[in-house]
């Protein structure tokens, strides 16, 4: 049975900064492992901007989990759904290749939580069937998840920090983006990843 994991941050900045930034979070301090980004399609239906992409991601294990992994990077699909006017943003992620020996599947909602903060509602199911290994796999998988979750979380902050400074309080200096704006970043962050993966290449 696949190990459940769950949490919720709170994000001191707009729902509108959170989505917008979201694009953005990447590179950070806390994101060594993110090496490249790549959307496959983005679309705008009934209001809401549409998502799918490619995340590839340093895959590192521990010393006995090398005979069960031996791929030095993973590939992570990520699908988002953006709703300026609800004022949503719901993530899903899951894993490509070794699924049967731990696949996880997370879903993060992003909401709105009254002026100048946002919360995000993490779910992470992870799952193995690797006969006789399965329940010391998931454990390592929850434990990992766990710790990479607060990375993410510190990371993303760093890149708000640094889009909004505080010079104001919230309520003084709204911020307002537009479906398309938000369409724009996310473009631009896929170009900048695409960017920053040809100039490693070009140094080696």
């Amino acid at each position: 049975m696949a190990r459940y994991f769950e949490n919720t941050t709170i994000f001191n900045f707009s729902w509108d900064q959170v989505a917008c930034g979201y694009w953005k979070r990447y590179p950070n301090p806390q994101s060594n492992h993110v090496l490249s980004e790549d959307t496959l399609c983005r679309q705008v239906k009934d209001g809401c901007l549409y998502t799918k992409r490619v995340l590839t991601k340093t895959n590192r294990v521990p010393k006995w989990g090398e005979r069960f992994f031996n791929a030095k990077s993973v590939k992570i699909i990520e699908e988002s759904i953006v709703d300026p006017n609800q004022k949503v943003l719901v993530t899903y992620t899951r894993n490509l290749g070794y699924t049967k020996v731990m696949s996880v599947v997370e879903r993060v909602e992003y909401r709105s939580s009254g002026p100048g903060q946002t919360v995000a509602r993490r779910s992470a199911w992870i799952d193995s069937q690797v006969f006789g290994f399965s329940r010391a796999i998931r454990a390592f998988g929850v434990d990992r998840f766990r710790k990479n979750a607060s990375q993410m979380v510190n990371g993303f902050n760093h890149v708000l920090h640094a889009m909004f400074p505080r010079q104001s309080p919230p309520h003084l200096a709204p911020v307002q983006h537009t479906l398309k704006e938000m369409r724009e970043a996310a473009a631009a962050a896929t170009d900048r990843a695409k960017a920053n993966v040809l100039s490693s290449v070009n140094r080696t």
